[in-house]
């Protein structure tokens, strides 16, 4: 081996909230001297090739490799199913070769030393085993999905699901110390108006549980303090978050409106509700709920900044209310950028992953809207666990009226204690991933046993 000595293949889950964090792994391995192949599928190579990494001297140690996903070109990505099913039966054969070449016909400095696989790819295991790599899982998500796929022999042996994963009986159940427990109904494979989901979820969640011991490090995309019996659900489990950009670009799949930091230049301290329901084309919502978030914004009678993405409004074109002039609406936001920002007060979001550890690092308290899957879990740590935010209610129409919207708004903004938590929640955030902190640790331990 050269100087470096570790040559890591990342693959990511062609998504925005995979390919995010996945980038931001990838320069840290490189700013650690390890060279770095990030694979990712053709089709996203495109939407994202004008935001590869400028890394300066270090440009040479990192490289992106697109592999077909299988899908023809006219085909439905958004087609979670579809692409998922495709991408199971071509990638891993593709991948194989991939590594093949790498070592049979590259120098010594091109020879692979370990694989980090996305958990939606635990297959990418058993190919590094054959192929004798080490090999880690990074897992992007919260740590209450991680402690219920773990969990799922005990749930099945207890009655609490059937073998299909839907609930058998309703209630919470505490997976993991210091936690907050998980309610029956919030297992992120339970959807129980799209069995056919919850079938590819549930097969998701169980090929965790079987492949995980393949596995010889799980890197964790949290911090010990959030969670810290969580970072004790495996021995080999190594906690490396929160994962920030710190000014690299992170593989966007969307064009950023930069537009919107000048506007929140302009915009007093401490002021700005910030509304984002983030990337996944799952997220959609009806034109009368979209008018009485509008209406909401409009109530509560501050600056406020909203990215609509075009496919949040399907099936309708957005009319916003007369008058409605108070914020800036932009189709793709720099979010951690935006949420950085001292004017933004308070984050309206889907409870995402991503979103969660981006806010958290800065300090910017919560209005939760869960969407689906993990996300009403997290909205229980946000609002139940480390109290950084509020719950927005639906009424008995299953919509989140204006006055809703307005009401917690206001009651965000004068509550001392959630903003003495926020602060409290970014200075641990902002300790693991700095000198000596946990984080930090973690992922020199994981460099030191990846090159030897």
């Amino acid at each position: 081996m050269g100087a470096t000595n570790a040559h890591v293949l990342l693959i990511s889950y062609p998504s925005q909230g995979h390919v995010a964090p996945f980038m931001k792994l990838s320069h840290l391995l490189v700013d650690h001297e390890v060279k770095v192949t990030f694979v990712i599928t053709e089709s996203t190579h495109v939407r994202m090739k004008n935001a590869l990494p400028e890394l300066g001297e270090k440009q040479h140690l990192m490289r992106l490799v697109s592999l077909p996903d299988g899908l023809e070109s006219e085909d439905d990505r958004k087609d979670e199913r579809k692409l998922s099913s495709s991408i199971a039966q071509v990638l891993p054969g593709h991948l194989e070769d991939l590594i093949k070449k790498a070592n049979q016909l590259g120098g010594d400095d091109d020879q692979l030393t370990c694989v980090i696989t996305d958990a939606a790819f635990m297959w990418a295991l058993e190919i590094a085993e054959k192929m004798r790599l080490k090999r880690a899982v990074f897992w992007t998500s919260e740590p209450g999905l991680l402690a219920s796929s773990l969990n799922i022999p005990k749930l099945l042996e207890a009655g609490i699901i059937d073998t299909n994963g839907t609930p058998r009986k309703d209630g919470k159940i505490q997976l993991s110390p210091n936690v907050p427990a998980l309610s029956t109904a919030e297992f992120f494979w339970n959807w129980p108006e799209n069995l056919e989901m919850q079938k590819t979820m549930f097969s998701y969640a169980l090929a965790i549980q079987q492949k995980m011991k393949v596995s010889n490090w799980l890197l964790c995309h949290w911090f010990h303090d959030l969670h810290p019996a969580a970072s004790d659900l495996l021995p080999s489990m190594l906690p490396i978050g929160p994962l920030l950009a710190d000014g690299h670009p992170v593989g966007n799949l969307w064009r950023e409106d930069l537009t919107c930091l000048s506007w929140l230049n302009e915009q007093p301290a401490g002021s700005v509700i910030y509304v984002a329901f983030g990337s996944t084309s799952l997220v959609s919502i009806s034109q009368h709920q979209f008018d009485q978030i509008a209406l909401g914004l409009e109530l509560a009678g501050r600056p406020f900044l909203w990215v609509i993405k075009s496919d949040l409004t399907k099936g309708f074109n957005p009319k916003y209310p007369d008058g409605f002039a108070n914020g800036k609406i932009v189709q793709w936001a720099p979010q951690e950028k935006v949420l950085a920002h001292p004017s933004v007060a308070c984050f309206l979001t889907h409870c995402g992953w991503n979103s969660t550890l981006e806010s958290l690092s800065n300090a910017v308290p919560f209005l939760c809207w869960p969407q689906f899957g993990d996300q009403h879990y997290v909205q229980s740590c946000i609002c139940d666990g480390w109290k950084v935010g509020l719950p927005l209610k639906k009424d008995d129409n299953g919509i989140i009226t204006s006055h809703e919207i307005k009401r917690k708004i206001d009651e965000l903004f004068s509550d001392d204690d959630i903003r003495a938590n926020s602060l409290k929640l970014k200075n641990m955030a902002r300790e693991s991933v700095g000198k000596g902190g946990s984080s930090t640790k973690n992922l020199e331990y994981f460099i030191e046993q990846i090159k030897h």
